[in-house]
């Protein structure tokens, strides 16, 4: 009993993480109905990023997400704006071909940069773990949950309580409605591009601690972000956090219960399932088209 309860509170600790990493890839397709590939290289990136200010500074490589989160909301502009907004009104075809292009930029360039080996940011609470009874919570978990809800919550107040918000849940539900109202379609695909690819400045800090990385770990960690989002429902933010805490939960019972070499598939395997079974997801609406 002890062992499934550690489990599940391991699980929804890092399904928090997970949420927090897929809300990015959900919030850009549903605005602008782009499949970032690049999600996951940029993850890489900032946990590079990280790793290099952890060994040159000391700072923790959590709270450095308060440096790497706004160069990553600019990053993430300047690339919508020189980048993907040639292809915006593209088939998603033309941006899964694009993003995945840029990715192995990422992963290119990284390797010639530092080096095609494993790396991990270990501060010095790395190993230590808070207890609540019979179960072990590893403080580096509970610091990534924890910086995770913050991150989900500033971004759900975002998203709910301004106009920059509003102006984005509009255009992701109705683009021409929103259009009719003023509401700017270039501006507010930017503005959300960037808001998306700034979830990736705290992601990829807090993976810089729980995982080891190298740059070809991003075709790990987009799978697992594709698998959150196609089971959530592409574009819904609620279903990418239910998505993740699911997948989160899954993932830990099966290296608990099965084994670590296991864990992995979970992800492919959710994907597979998905798209066989209910494609739109829990929370995706089925599409109609009228033929002619």
């Amino acid at each position: 009993m002890t062992q499934l309860l550690q489990a599940l509170v391991l699980g929804l600790l890092i399904g928090g993480v997970y949420a927090l990493m897929a809300s990015g890839l959900a919030l850009i397709f549903g605005v602008m109905r782009i499949i970032n590939i690049a999600q996951g290289a940029l993850l890489i990136l900032v946990a590079m990023f990280t790793w290099w200010m952890w060994r040159e500074t000391g700072i923790d490589p959590i709270l450095a997400s308060v440096v790497t989160t706004p160069l990553m909301f600019g990053f993430g502009w300047i690339l919508y704006r020189t980048v993907i907004s040639r292809i915006r009104d593209q088939s998603a075809s033309m941006s899964v071909l694009l993003t995945f292009g840029f990715a192995l930029v990422v992963e290119g360039v990284l390797n010639v940069v530092a080096g095609n080996r494993f790396r991990s940011a270990t501060p010095f609470y790395f190993a230590e773990s808070f207890t609540v009874g019979p179960i072990s919570l590893p403080k580096t978990q509970v610091y990534g949950f924890v910086a995770a809800v913050l991150v989900l919550a500033a971004l759900y107040l975002v998203l709910t309580r301004t106009w920059t918000g509003r102006a984005i849940r509009a255009t992701s539900q109705n683009p021409s409605g929103a259009a009719l109202v003023g509401v700017g379609a270039a501006g507010t695909a930017a503005l959300a591009f960037a808001l998306g690819t700034a979830t990736t400045g705290v992601g990829g800090s807090i993976l810089s601690v729980l995982y080891p990385f190298f740059p070809a770990s991003h075709y790990d960690w987009i799978s697992r972000l594709l698998g959150i989002v196609v089971l959530g429902g592409m574009g819904s933010l609620p279903g990418a956090m239910v998505g993740a805490l699911i997948l989160g939960l899954a993932e830990t019972l099966t290296a608990t219960y099965g084994g670590l070499r296991w864990s992995t598939l979970v992800f492919y395997l959710v994907i597979m399932l998905v798209l066989l079974f209910r494609p739109q997801g829990l929370f995706g609406a089925k599409l109609r088209e009228d033929a002619a």
